[in-house]
């Protein structure tokens, strides 16, 4: 690796998908003030994902359900009086 080309926070992160609990380390200058215990036994620094390869429709091949009835009707109830 050449020098002096990442910035100085430039260390090892845990990525956690929270959909389904898979985690990654992977060298990262995230910022984040939450940390985790690794499989080794080390705390690395965790930052948490919506999504990742392990849960995306096009790597898993799934399609997931949304609601989209039901988060349109909570965009009306909440927001009903500014649409009229």
């Amino acid at each position: 690796m050449k020098k002096e080309t990442h910035p100085d926070d430039y260390r090892l992160v845990v990525f956690k998908d929270m959909s389904n609990d898979y985690s990654f380390v992977c060298p990262s200058c995230s910022i984040t003030k939450e940390t985790i215990t690794w499989e080794d036994g080390k705390e690395y620094p965790l930052v948490k994902l919506d999504i990742s390869h392990k849960s995306h429709p096009f790597f898993t091949g799934i399609a997931q359900f949304v609601d989209t009835a039901g988060r349109i009707d909570k965009f009306k109830n909440r927001y009903g009086r500014h649409l009229k």
